[in-house]
């Protein structure tokens, strides 16, 4: 299905990508998956063809596109595997604060890495006590002199291992009343005294994602990292939400397209009975009803996608779309396996992947059932 906001420009950058990462990540990926690290060296391949950040300017060395680019890269990354996700978070997630709240020299300082590759960022919200409900984080980062000492725990954080760069969500002011008027963003650099991570956690999917626990124990930050206002967190947060949410929609959109994709090849040539099992009746009847539910999610998801760019308030259409796009992705995804028998239990096909991989993505960016929450209350309910 062609993309109605999308360009001739953008078609071509497509390509450009698709044949990089047919040659550089899919006969790659699987060794990865095993080796649950996506190496370093492929993200300076990324940045050294421009893939990284497409959207910063050009005076820190992006390339200064617009959220179309970042849409065809996030697809593209989809394709390979959702175990590429890391890439998608550093480009359209964690860098977007950076440039939207960072000062200059802040931006002399890490954008220009963060393009070539040489910086991999995170964001550290979630807490083993705290995640939909980020009020209730317990890091604090409290100033003395010229620094903050932050002190606190994160958990399942993406790029957590490989990041040198992130985004920690804390606590500048605990006795702040209401609490989430007390959140500040500090960006901890890599080898900050205090700054240690835990284990790479072992997750159901996703593996070739590294995603890990942080540790700050009387972590120095200096002033100067502290990112915009202080106390203004939270609503940094809650303006960039709209975009987060909408990448996890893409992403579960051609998750389910993919899977559609092997599944209707699997089908045409698996034999059963003496002919190929896409010819019974059944077969035929699930591939029509997923076929209808994948186009149906598409045209909803572009028309977010081009209201998006054009700068508008969608926060509660995009929320329908991260639970109805994530949900009907794991109904489809799990039709495919099924189609494919035996077979899609076995590791060596791609729907079994697939099938793991879609689970999270229900969870992550805020649960489904805090969409719901937050689609009811801009209901009016």
């Amino acid at each position: 299905m062609r993309h109605l906001y999308l360009t001739t420009e953008h078609e071509l950058f497509r390509r450009s990508l698709r044949r990089f990462l047919e040659k550089e990540a899919v006969p790659q990926f699987d060794g990865w998956e095993r080796n649950r690290r996506i190496p370093k060296d492929f993200w300076i391949k990324m940045g050294d063809r421009g893939y990284l950040c497409p959207m910063v300017p050009e005076e820190f060395g992006g390339a200064e596109g617009d959220f179309g680019h970042s849409v065809v890269v996030n697809e593209e990354l989809e394709r390979v595997g959702s175990g590429m996700v890391g890439i998608g978070l550093h480009n359209d997630i964690v860098v977007p604060y950076l440039v939207s709240y960072g000062t200059q020299e802040q931006k002399r300082r890490w954008l220009p890495g963060c393009v070539r590759g040489d910086i991999i960022t995170a964001i550290a919200m979630t807490e083993p006590g705290a995640g939909s409900d980020l009020a209730a984080i317990r890091t604090t980062a409290i100033r003395d002199g010229d620094a903050y000492v932050l002190n606190g725990q994160k958990t399942f954080i993406t790029n957590g291992i490989q990041s040198n760069l992130v985004v920690v969500v804390c606590k500048t002011n605990p006795q702040a009343n209401p609490p989430h008027l007390g959140i500040s963003l500090l960006v901890v650099e890599e080898g900050t005294p205090g700054f240690t991570r835990g284990r790479q956690l072992e997750k159901v999917g996703q593996h070739s994602q590294d995603t890990a626990e942080l540790f700050f124990a009387d972590c120095r930050v200096p002033i100067v990292n502290l990112l915009g206002e202080e106390g203004a967190g939270f609503r940094y947060l809650t303006e960039k939400l709209q975009q987060e949410r909408l990448l996890v929609a893409i992403a579960a959109q051609v998750a389910m397209e993919e899977s559609l994709r092997v599944t209707m090849d699997y089908v045409q040539q698996r034999t059963a009975f003496g002919k190929p099992i896409s010819k019974f009746q059944n077969t035929r009847f699930k591939i029509a009803e997923m076929a209808t539910q994948v186009a149906v999610s598409r045209v909803f998801l572009d028309q977010l996608i081009a209201q998006h760019m054009a700068g508008e308030d969608i926060v509660t259409q995009v929320s329908m779309a991260k639970w109805w796009s994530t949900d009907v992705a794991k109904q489809v995804i799990a039709e495919c396996l099924q189609l494919h028998g035996g077979y899609g239990y076995m590791e060596e096909y791609e729907i079994a992947r697939r099938y793991r991989d879609i689970a999270v993505m229900s969870i992550y960016a805020g649960t489904n059932e805090i969409m719901k929450t937050i689609i009811a209350k801009n209901l009016g309910l």
